[in-house]
């Protein structure tokens, strides 16, 4: 007799337990996806290889969003810095083709250094200048940190780091161009960029 009440003690207690401990965790889930940001209604969803436009000049290129960059990165060549009237500029050649066109756009562009970036990896130390440029992806433009860079070994000529995806919306990393080729004029809207500091 002790042995059966034994016996039905020990398992209500562990059944009690059991749910307790289930409680618990369905709680603490609970807890966490509150926490835990996602994608809204209002979120737009990019792909990992998206369409965008260089302005003002109107390159279509191939961007590779890369949640792994933090700083977006643009294929830039022959890449100097100089001083305009006390402040540094850099000058850079671009060189991309048009995929709208076919063209190629090869022009010198000069533009004030945002600030430099410095990168350590197993090679060692890479410096690279980080100018302000718009691009256009989805439907609006975005003036964005790009850090120059020669590319030309790279399959996608514009890299768009996690700065700029914070802007964009949300990342689907199983998908590619869910975006219309963004075709921007005078009354697309533009996000000036923000500064961190």
């Amino acid at each position: 007799m002790r042995r059966v009440a034994l016996k039905r003690f020990l398992t209500t207690n562990f059944l009690m337990k059991s749910l307790a401990l289930t409680a618990f965790w369905v709680a603490i889930s609970a807890a966490q996806a509150k926490e835990s940001p996602q994608a809204s209604d209002a979120d737009r969803v990019f792909g990992w290889v998206e369409n965008a436009v260089l302005e003002p000049w109107g390159i279509q290129v191939k961007a590779k969003l890369d949640s792994g960059a933090l700083t977006s990165s643009l294929d830039a060549r022959d890449i100097e810095t100089f001083e305009r009237e006390g402040e540094e500029w850099v000058r850079f050649r671009l060189k991309l083709e048009n995929l709208s066109s076919g063209d190629v756009f090869s022009d010198v562009i000069e533009r004030p250094l945002y600030r430099d970036l410095r990168l350590r990896g197993a090679g060692g130390v890479d410096e690279r200048p980080v100018v302000l440029i718009d691009v256009c992806i989805g439907d609006t433009i975005y003036e964005e940190q790009f850090s120059l860079r020669d590319r030309g070994d790279m399959n996608y000529p514009l890299l768009l780091g996690r700065r700029t995806i914070s802007h964009l919306g949300v990342l689907d990393v199983r998908e590619t161009f869910l975006h219309e080729t963004p075709e921007c004029n005078d009354d697309t809207p533009v996000v000036p960029h923000e500064s961190d500091d």
